[in-house]
């Protein structure tokens, strides 16, 4: 896969991004400096930072989320410029602690830092929760028990006019249709709280 080359400051969001085969957009961060916020992201809250880790699916780095914030807050970065309605959205997510809240998840459909759909695992209840966040406050929209094991895993979202399908390490857990957002938004990732957590090959594709 080649590096992408920036051609215009609406393509900042695809500098760390390489392309497959297909359509779809991959971010692995390995070629980002460590300690530092990926290129074309924009971080709304969190300690977000590119960090290395032997276990990465794509070695060698990975995107930390390190901060330990309060029950409240939204850890939210997003990639800056993108545009999608209709998509497939995934990552490979790998639990690191939290006392309140762990795990973390995916965002879609951004209106701005505080209104968009999102998705998370939560391994100290066992649950995955599709969300709709509005004002920088997330409404539950539905639920299922999900057991959890230590490692990475495969987060997925597809999400076609108003109905949005969770997987799990590729068996689906959640089917819902809502139309808050209609329209098509950024893409982002998100932990809740003190929930730290590392994400690699963020992987997007417009249906």
């Amino acid at each position: 896969m080649g590096k992408f080359i920036i051609i215009s400051a609406c393509a900042l969001a695809f500098a760390a991004a390489s392309f497959a085969a297909g359509g779809k957009t991959m971010w692995t961060f390995d070629k980002d400096r460590v300690g530092t916020v990926p290129p074309g992201f924009a971080r709304a809250a969190g300690g977000w930072r590119v960090a290395t880790d032997p276990t990465a699916p794509s070695q060698p780095n990975v995107l930390a989320q390190r901060a330990k914030n309060t029950d409240r807050t939204l850890n939210l970065i997003q990639v800056a410029g993108t545009t999608y309605r209709n998509l497939d959205l995934s990552v490979k997510i790998r639990v690191i602690e939290g006392k309140s809240w762990q795990g973390g998840g995916l965002a879609w459909r951004g209106v701005d830092a505080g209104d968009y759909y999102a998705v998370l695992v939560n391994p100290l209840d066992n649950s995955i929760r599709l969300y709709k966040v509005a004002n920088s406050w997330p409404t539950e929209l539905v639920t299922a028990e999900l057991r959890q094991v230590g490692g990475w895993h495969t987060l997925r979202v597809v999400m076609t006019e108003d109905r949005v399908e969770c997987y799990y390490d590729g068996r689906k857990y959640l089917d819902r249709r809502d139309s808050t957002y209609g329209k098509a938004g950024t893409i982002g990732l998100w932990t809740r709280g003190d929930a730290e957590t590392y994400f690699d090959d963020l992987t997007v594709q417009a249906r």
